[in-house]
């Protein structure tokens, strides 16, 4: 295992997922030949994941079912150095499932998540975790929680609090937490529903990003797709371009650059520099089928870096 750079601890969601991926363009209503793979999965246990490949030190919480799915989970991250002492394994519920088709490029054609068992990670159950929270250099959760327990992280956390927003779906789970975020990463719908911001251009994204910051939210990542991401601190704003890049399974995208926003932080990075980061460990999830991709680790980020940053020039 790499050398250790920082201790985070991440609270959201984990999950089998089983990916669709076609040989060729979908056809509606019928039978499309292509590959159907399972693999653990999940908002919160992938950015644990790609941040434990980035040299850090991760506490996952989630939540659990005492199923073969469940078990799956555990030893993945037993395997990976993913700690798991916060986790809550349940003997009613079943682990949670997450189903989706990718289309013939690799961007997710549609899903379905059942994350109901996430229902569980509750004020109470956070509670007697909070010492060793506070201990983590940052915090980073999901809105696959109760909303009721994003109230109370935001209330009781004093370590430096990270959220990926998982959906539009779920966004909102997070409004009541927005001012006590260090650092947030909406796309563009999901920062449309929050900001009230129609957002077809840069302009329109530094809008958001700013009513965004008037919460309370110190640093705003807005990924924008194929147009790039805009970065925003204070009264500074960087748009980030998207270079040339190989897509082979998008599903995991974001979430590694949630996760390199967490090793940034540990490594003091500027905004510039963390947006930069975002950007290469997307694109090193982006070349693999498996949602987190085996090759990530900090070297290779860091190159990815440079060489991102020579092309900006």
């Amino acid at each position: 295992m790499p050398k250790k750079c920082g201790r985070i601890a991440v609270i959201g969601g984990a999950n089998m997922d089983i990916g669709g991926f076609p040989d060729a363009a979908l056809v509606a209503g019928d039978s499309n030949p292509g590959q159907v793979r399972m693999s653990v999965g999940g908002v919160g246990r992938n950015i644990a994941e790609n941040a434990a490949r980035m040299g850090l030190e991760v506490e996952l919480i989630t939540a659990l079912g005492n199923d073969a799915n469940g078990r799956a989970i555990l030893d993945d991250c037993a395997a990976k150095g993913i700690g798991v002492r916060g986790c809550r394994v349940d003997w009613q519920e079943r682990t949670s499932v997450y189903l989706f088709i990718d289309d013939a490029k690799g961007d997710m054609h549609c899903a379905v998540n059942d994350m109901h068992i996430q229902s569980l990670i509750t004020p109470e159950w956070i509670a007697p975790h909070l010492r060793m929270l506070n201990a983590m250099d940052a915090v980073c959760i999901d809105a696959n929680l109760p909303e009721e327990t994003v109230v109370y992280l935001a209330r009781e956390l004093r370590a430096p609090l990270f959220a990926d927003a998982v959906s539009a779906a779920k966004v909102q789970r997070l409004r009541p937490a927005l001012a006590r975020m260090h650092s947030f990463k909406p796309n563009r719908l999901e920062a449309e529903l929050l900001t009230g911001v129609v957002i077809n251009d840069m302009i329109d994204a530094a809008e958001a990003a700013k009513r965004l910051m008037e919460t309370g939210v110190q640093r705003v990542f807005l990924s924008m797709g194929s147009l790039g991401a805009l970065c925003a601190e204070g009264k500074q704003c960087v748009y980030l371009p998207v270079t040339e890049r190989t897509i082979v399974n998008a599903t995991g995208a974001g979430d590694a650059f949630s996760a390199a926003l967490l090793w940034a932080f540990t490594q003091d990075l500027s905004l510039r520099e963390s947006g930069i980061a975002g950007m290469a460990a997307a694109s090193i999830a982006m070349e693999s089928i498996e949602t987190v991709n085996p090759r990530m680790d900090e070297a290779g980020l860091r190159q990815r870096m440079a060489e991102i940053a020579a092309r900006m020039l």
